[in-house]
């Protein structure tokens, strides 16, 4: 009796172990090799949270994908429409997480589909805390189920918040998921959003696709809020220090953008743009694409601008000159070209005089412009400047930018 009743627990911990490497198993994983070669460039796209905040839905959702192809920010490059918190409401009794009904009627693979029938990918919200930062159920404890929800679903991007984290080793927590992410056996974009608070750029790497740097972004351009909320300008100069950590597949995040919302003047929002596209930082509009007007839809698909940001080599901009309110910055590109942002901080109008000579910005063997010409094309004008053996003469406006990219001749 006991030689059979041992027989029978060995059969079914047989069976345990199949049915377990039918979910689990090497031939169903994602490869730390897979895994690591997404998000090659900046992941590009966008996110529900600055402009809508709960109010997400279904019909939302689709609109948007609707106006992201139709308005031409799908030919620039976007590609993600990514719904954050809220979406969900519960549990099931065999604690599968349940998308609100009400809002989302039809479900996430319905929407999933539809999202993929525009040509785009569809990216979604979760948190390594019990509960999201509007109090609904989190993941802890369900990182591997939902996970595999998400795969069924046909979710392609992974926003992972840190609410209700309570005291959780961070680095350990995100691990969890990503490990939860490859056994899923989808390829999912995975972004690390613990606001920066356990220096993310030091173990993402491999964990993550991209690590927030920061607290939330604020629709202003230098402004600071006693429960978090930062400007443009502070961003900026926390994310000064951290390019040795971007490249291809793990990028320094920056925080969505806030470009259409109606905090900031035109210079400021295109700062706001350029400098995000030489920080090499996920570029994800935050407005309401439905709505867009010719100045916000000229500034998102400026494709020459986006191109910086895109550029294969993968690197961060460099803070080259801090000459305290008036900044330069430099980008080394692909094929020997150069990015470089002048950055007027201040509130009166740069009148920039440059001699490219007498203070040059130089890349060990990617640059040099002592010994090379290089023609400059200015890419918010769209056309060429001059070169480098003259003066760059121009004029910089209050809080904006001259962004040139540098080309051998």
């Amino acid at each position: 009796m006991k030689l059979k009743t041992f027989i029978i627990g060995i059969a079914l911990l047989l069976g345990c172990n199949v049915h377990a490497q039918m979910f689990f198993g090497e031939e169903k994983a994602i490869p730390d090799s897979i895994f690591n070669s997404l998000a090659q460039t900046p992941p590009m796209g966008w996110n529900s949270w600055n402009k809508f905040g709960c109010n997400v839905s279904e019909d939302l959702i689709k609109e948007m994908a609707d106006a992201m192809v139709e308005s031409g920010m799908k030919d620039a490059g976007y590609e993600y429409i990514v719904i954050d918190d809220c979406w969900q409401v519960g549990r099931d009794s065999t604690g599968n997480i349940i998308p609100d009904p009400k809002h989302f009627p039809h479900g996430m693979k319905a929407l999933a589909d539809y999202i993929h029938s525009r040509g785009l990918k569809l990216g979604i919200y979760s948190c390594a805390g019990s509960y999201t930062c509007q109090g609904r159920p989190g993941s802890r404890g369900y990182q591997f189920q939902d996970a595999r929800q998400y795969a069924a679903w046909g979710i392609d991007y992974l926003k992972y918040d840190w609410c209700s984290n309570e005291g959780q080793n961070a680095q350990a927590a995100y691990q969890t998921m990503s490990d939860a992410i490859k056994q899923s056996g989808r390829p999912i974009v995975f972004s690390i959003c613990e606001w920066g608070e356990n220096q993310p750029w030091k173990w993402g790497k491999g964990i993550g696709h991209m690590w927030r740097v920061t607290p939330d972004i604020r629709d202003c351009f230098q402004c600071k809020f006693d429960w978090g909320g930062v400007g443009v300008l502070d961003i900026i100069d926390i994310m000064a220090d951290l390019y040795p950590y971007a490249g291809p597949g793990h990028w320094n995040d920056a925080e969505m953008l806030e470009i259409g919302n109606g905090g900031m003047t035109k210079d400021e929002y295109i700062t706001h743009f350029s400098m995000w596209c030489m920080l090499a930082t996920p570029l994800m509009a935050g407005n309401d694409l439905r709505k867009m007007d010719a100045e916000t839809k000229e500034i998102l698909t400026n494709k020459e601008v986006i191109s910086v940001n895109q550029d294969k080599l993968g690197q961060q901009a460099r803070r080259f000159m801090d000459m305290g309110e008036k900044e330069i910055w430099a980008k080394p590109l692909a094929n020997g070209e150069l990015a470089v942002c002048f950055l007027n901080r201040t509130e009166t109008t740069w009148h920039l005089n440059y001699d490219w000579h007498k203070q040059t910005i130089y890349f060990a063997d990617q640059v040099n412009i002592h010994k090379k010409e290089y023609t400059i094309r200015d890419l918010w004008k769209h056309q060429n400047i001059g070169t480098t053996q003259a003066n760059t003469v121009c004029d910089i406006p209050p809080h904006g930018v001259l962004m040139v990219r540098l080309s051998e001749k």
